[in-house]
């Protein structure tokens, strides 16, 4: 095997053990309480880590990010706006756009939706309410190459938030 291809392995190796190190604690790091009521532990954890690190929904779903004096990009420590995490009503395309809650519904379902329904929101971007329609704003075209393990952690992290209204902008 020639060294370029055996750093690669070797770095994916140390990316997903850094990963999964992370995962192991990423609950407590979570930045909303969490529901963990008949849901796998080891789901939510990693499912956490997939929509608050790699997939990083809040930045999209969530219409104030950061609490005010905690913005990163200002050098500031940063600390998540829980009074408005994942609970979508950001706007987009002149406002003709808005992005989905994501937090449980009444039933518990995140944003309203079935696994089989999240699943094709993520897979084929089709709009939950109109399946003849695509996103356009979601970058399914990305998340649709996640496996299902993946996909299921990230309901199941969902289902464990905390269910908020969206804003009203």
């Amino acid at each position: 095997m020639n060294f370029l291809l055996r750093s690669m392995m070797t770095g994916l190796l140390l990316v997903s053990s850094s990963a999964m190190a992370i995962g192991t604690t990423i609950i407590s790091t979570s930045p909303v309480p969490l529901d963990m009521t008949g849901k796998s532990v080891a789901s939510v954890k990693w499912g956490s880590y997939l929509v608050n690190g790699i997939a990083n929904c809040g930045s999209c779903h969530s219409t104030v990010v950061y609490k005010t004096g905690t913005d990163p990009f200002k050098g500031q420590p940063v600390e998540i706006n829980t009074a408005t995490y994942l609970s979508g009503g950001k706007k987009y395309a002149n406002n003709t756009i808005t992005s989905a809650n994501l937090t449980p519904d009444a039933t518990g379902k995140p944003a309203g939706l079935t696994f089989d329904q999240f699943r094709n929101v993520m897979r084929k971007g089709t709009d939950p309410e109109d399946a003849t329609k695509l996103i356009q704003v979601h970058p399914w075209p990305i998340y649709k190459n996640m496996t299902n393990a993946d996909l299921k952690a990230i309901y199941e992290y969902l289902r464990a938030i905390p269910s908020l209204e969206m804003p009203v902008l």
